[in-house]
């Protein structure tokens, strides 16, 4: 089925509590082993990387309240690719805190690829109203029809896609474990079985299961503040990229970072040179 011309405008919201155990279990899951990250008993209190803003957003992205707003499918939910995530991080997240979440789907329109759609998410400490992260993410149902305007303009409130990184700068390789995506998936709570199941990654048209485009994302952002902020999660700022080809687990990909003005530019490259992430922009504090 299409997704509706009405999607647009479509909002919604939801409020988690971020326990110990889940910002943990995500920060090991990902490799963020510095103390800071995996001691909740440190006097200074447990630091939650920015990244962990997905594993709030996905209650949203990937509810079911929203597919069913949409008109889509269980064989369409399954043809969902997340392709681009541009977080600003205005405040921690601290564990025992409850977080409200908003979501507004602020653009649709048809690509060849599939109904696109760009959403915004505001994340919000409960008790107090605090802004936290803002989030921008996008994603594409695939050989999903959009029943409304083809050529819809982008809204202006939405950021601008950063400038590539040119050519040179530092290059990391970094490894995935075949595991990965499965270990991922019960840490952050972010299920979608092609990323698991490789008779669902395969009906789905892939070449075998992939890495969720967020973890590539966070291992990028996670590499860059190992080089250039000594390891400290506190210091991202703003992790923005475009994901391209996917990457295979058990597959390496390597990063290549730059600063630049506004920030450290990044790209990498899936195993064989296709593009995994575009655009990349860390800011850091």
């Amino acid at each position: 089925m299409p997704v509706r011309a009405d999607a647009p405008g479509f909002t919604q919201a939801v409020t988690q509590t971020v326990t110990p155990r889940w910002a943990l279990a995500y920060a090991a899951s990902l490799g963020f082993t510095a103390p800071a990250c995996l001691d909740d008993a440190a006097p200074g209190g447990l630091a939650i990387p920015g990244p962990f803003c997905v594993c709030l957003e996905w209650a949203l992205v990937g509810g079911d309240e929203r597919a069913a707003r949409l008109g889509l499918t269980a064989a369409e939910r399954r043809r969902n690719v997340h392709v681009s995530q541009d977080s600003v991080f205005h405040r921690p997240v601290r564990p025992g805190m409850a977080v409200t979440t908003t979501s507004r789907i602020a653009h649709a329109r048809q690509t060849s690829a599939g109904a696109f759609l760009l959403t915004r998410l505001d994340s919000r400490d409960a008790a107090t109203g605090a802004l936290l992260v803002t989030s921008w993410s996008g994603a594409v149902l695939r050989g999903v029809a959009f029943d409304g305007e083809v050529d819809a303009a982008m809204p202006s409130e939405a950021p601008a896609e950063p400038q590539p990184l040119a050519p040179g700068g530092e290059r990391e390789v970094i490894a995935t474990a075949r595991g990965l995506p499965h270990v991922y998936s019960e840490c952050a709570r972010i299920w979608n079985p092609i990323h698991t199941e490789r008779a669902v990654a395969l009906a789905a048209g892939l070449p075998d299961i992939v890495l969720h485009g967020t973890i590539t994302w966070a291992l990028a952002g996670q590499a860059i503040l190992r080089a250039r902020a000594g390891g400290d999660v506190t210091r991202l700022r703003r992790l923005s990229a475009r994901f391209r080809a996917p990457v295979i687990p058990g597959d390496s990909f390597t990063l290549h970072h730059a600063a630049a003005a506004e920030g450290v530019r990044f790209t990498a490259l899936a195993k064989g040179g296709a593009v995994a992430l575009a655009s990349g922009l860390a800011v850091l504090g």
